[in-house]
């Protein structure tokens, strides 16, 4: 058996990518509710759930940081791990939009803090591969877009709590540098060889930048245009592209990077969604139901490897 404090000195900050799921889920399932007219609410269920894991999970992590030090900035200077870092501000920004209706107080405190931090962690990482001596091409996957393309989520809530500048500001950092990245990304893809396969995953955040794009971009404009189908467009070409190649991923072994499936199959629901509440088409709506379908088999079976995992001892080990 382990010893827990070994385990709480390996416990990675990509935790965080679950709330990252989580949140997107219970996201999702709220704007079913309003946009399906579902005759049931279970949305307030899975912000409760989110809102208590995401507390546990800054516990510990706070743990490790009072006790392991050293290890929190290993992992903030990793070529690698560094990425996973502003899940935990994107974590604040997502709870501040699933509970934006309902206790807006305190979705403004959440959203306040979480694009602070988020601006604080994009011109950190930003400042890290200008001026690094450490990263190779080899170190490249799609969690880049996390530090920076994560921007374009603030306007979502932003909109409600704050001048439309600001959120046009975020937005406009997160657009600008959403290509940039997917061509650097592609480049590496095609003439650098395969991912690894712990990394195989997180091909799937190639959907979150487009589809998050249009729902941030249609809280901004209060509607939908040729810019957002364009955008929609490209959400949904890509998801057509990964689930084509869903044998590939299901042969893969258990990671923690698993869990980044779930937060781009929530958005390009919830970017669904709006599209069939926008054109009153049929074909959106049956479309957002079947996402869903989807996204909740996803959720729940990551759950259930992740605690499996966790009881077998296989995560927040050495190596892992």
């Amino acid at each position: 058996m382990s010893d827990p404090s070994s385990r709480l000195k390996n416990f990675p900050i990509s935790w965080f990518a679950m709330i990252m799921g989580m949140a997107g889920f219970t996201i999702a399932w709220s704007r079913a509710e309003q946009i399906l007219g579902l005759g049931f609410a279970l949305s307030p269920v899975l912000l409760t759930i989110t809102a208590a894991l995401f507390v546990l999970l800054a516990v510990i992590y706070l743990a490790k940081l009072a006790k392991y030090p050293q290890d929190v900035l290993g992992e903030i200077n990793h070529p690698v791990k560094v990425a996973f870092a502003p899940t935990i501000s994107i974590a604040l920004i997502l709870l501040a939009i699933a509970c934006l209706h309902n206790s807006p107080v305190l979705s403004f405190w959440l959203w306040l803090a979480g694009a602070a931090l988020h601006l604080v962690a994009t011109l950190y990482v930003m400042s890290s591969w200008i001026h690094h001596t450490k990263y190779e091409i080899a170190h490249l996957n799609p969690a880049w877009f996390i530090p920076v393309v994560g921007n374009i989520l603030v306007p979502i809530a932003g909109i409600h709590h704050a001048s439309p500048e600001i959120s046009w500001f975020f937005y406009g950092v997160g657009i600008f540098f959403w290509p940039v990245l997917t061509a650097i990304i592609f480049y590496r893809l095609i003439f650098h060889g395969s991912l690894p396969d712990r990394f195989m995953p997180t091909l799937f955040i190639f959907i979150a930048p487009a589809a998050v794009g249009f729902i941030s971009y249609y809280s901004l404009i209060g509607g939908i245009d040729a810019f957002a189908r364009i955008l929609y467009g490209i959400a949904l070409f890509f998801t057509l592209l990964l689930f084509v190649q869903v044998k590939l991923f299901a042969r893969l072994k258990f990671f923690l990077s698993w869990w980044a499936y779930s937060f781009p199959i929530a958005a390009i629901t919830i970017a669904t969604l709006v599209m069939a509440k926008e054109t009153g088409l049929a074909f959106y709506a049956w479309l957002a139901t079947g996402l869903l379908g989807i996204l909740t088999l996803v959720i729940a079976m990551l759950l259930a490897r992740t605690a499996f995992a966790a009881l077998r001892r296989e995560i927040c080990v050495e190596g892992h």
